[in-house]
């Protein structure tokens, strides 16, 4: 599409959205009575307003039922996360059996490390994206020290070329292949969250699974931001949360896939708990681990029912929504901001640069911005004029149009926020 540099253009878009009625199905944040531009669904994702609903039947249940919730409340608590099984699937493209809802996203992450790292003295990497998030350093780093390795040596990062921000596909692949049977395992994020750079998990896949090592990945910003098939992909494992562009509130509960290949595999080393135990007999209280078919079987403790109330409420709005529509939306909403920001530095040299790949099936929602020795006042200012989007240190503003509830007009407003707040700091 040829786009154009007006707020009636931004407006036209925004009347021909066959998605535009969702916005209407979220509470926008509001400034001085009027709603805030909100673009940081990738930190934090806004409320459903079905979500009051939803949490309040199982106030009822709780109130009216006591224990007897477990199995005779609307969404008996026994089976909750059957509730969550369909739309998780679909969201992930995964098989139902594939999928769990259950603990929170750092937790799940060690848990399913611990199953799948089982390094031998000449097979214990691993090997991680430079700049990834905080939390999957500090789990690779303990998880190789538990299992009596060097994190200096058995922690491998793979970093872009001198002079680029993000890292190409076939220089992560030749990595793969230059540590070969070295290789233990794989782990890295879907999409980078500084950069806003979605990886080709399916390539990364093939090639970790050429050398024999096993491949996972934390989907904490990718998953509700891109379609993803981790089944066909031949994915190992994977988590992610549900607070950021799932939309299901700070802390909320997280998802987790485990490939079928592994489903009926009990001699797969894992922690166990009793809610992952075979649902058949789980109350006859003996001893020895039956795990459930599939992903289930790495539950530990009782569903998290209220996170997962919230969880079931915006996975509906996903369900009807459809990913790849919002997908659809999401490219063109990232695109109508690529070319806003470039032409905002074309007339007046904002000082910004862009470090999420230009190519939109390299990003999701997400645009990183550089930002020079202004950066943290520009931001400031933004904040200040009803703008919330993401300062990240040492000097990235991160903004994130979602396509369920973000317009074209909240893009456009957005850059000419900017190019003002720029202005004003440089008077």
């Amino acid at each position: 599409m040829e786009f154009q540099n007006s707020l009636s253009f931004a407006q036209a878009l925004d009347k021909n959205d066959a998605l535009a009625k969702f916005r209407h199905q979220f509470y926008i944040p509001q400034k001085e009575g009027k709603d805030t531009i909100y673009l940081c669904g990738n930190s934090l994702g806004l409320q459903p307003k079905s979500v009051r609903e939803k949490i309040e039947q199982e106030l009822i249940d709780w109130q009216n039922l006591g224990v007897e919730g477990h199995f005779h409340g609307k969404n008996p608590w026994f089976s909750y996360h059957h509730f969550l099984a369909k739309e998780t699937a679909n969201l992930v493209g995964a098989k139902e059996t594939e999928v769990v809802v259950m603990n929170s996203l750092s937790v799940n992450l060690n848990l399913l490390m611990l199953s799948f790292y089982n390094p031998t003295p000449t097979r214990n990497k691993i090997l991680v994206e430079a700049g990834a998030f905080p939390s999957d350093y500090y789990a690779v780093e303990q998880l190789i020290k538990m299992k009596g390795y060097d994190p200096t040596e058995c922690m491998i990062e793979c970093k872009p070329t001198a002079g680029s921000h993000f890292l190409e596909t076939k220089n992560i692949v030749a990595q793969i292949e230059a540590l070969g049977d070295q290789l233990a395992m794989v782990m890295f994020g879907g999409v980078n969250y500084y950069t806003g750079q979605f990886f080709d998990l399916k390539t990364i896949t093939e090639a970790g699974h050429r050398v024999n090592a096993t491949v996972g990945f934390d989907l904490a910003h990718a998953a509700g931001n891109l379609p993803l098939q981790l089944h066909d992909w031949n994915v190992d494992f994977a988590t992610w949360c549900s607070y950021k562009y799932l939309n299901s509130g700070p802390g909320g509960t997280s998802g987790v896939f485990i490939h079928e290949r592994f489903e009926n595999n009990p001699d797969l080393p894992r922690l166990a708990g009793w809610w992952g135990h075979d649902e058949k007999t789980r109350f006859q209280m003996k001893k020895g681990f039956i795990p459930q078919l599939g992903a289930a079987g790495w539950q530990m403790s009782n569903a998290q029912i209220f996170p997962m109330a919230i969880h079931k409420a915006s996975l509906e709005i996903f369900e009807a929504a459809g990913i790849n529509n919002l997908r659809q939306k999401s490219v063109m909403l990232t695109n109508f901001l690529v070319y806003l920001l470039d032409q905002a530095n074309e007339e007046q040299s904002l000082g910004l640069e862009i470090i999420t790949p230009r190519d939109e099936n390299e990003r999701g929602c997400q645009i990183s911005l550089l930002t020079d020795e202004n950066g943290k006042e520009i931001f400031n200012e933004l904040t200040e004029k009803g703008v919330i989007a993401d300062w990240r240190e040492p000097n990235v503003i991160r903004v994130a149009p979602v396509p369920l509830y973000n317009t074209f007009e909240d893009v456009y407003s957005f850059v000419s926020c900017l190019k003002n707040a720029a202005l004003n700091i440089r008077k």
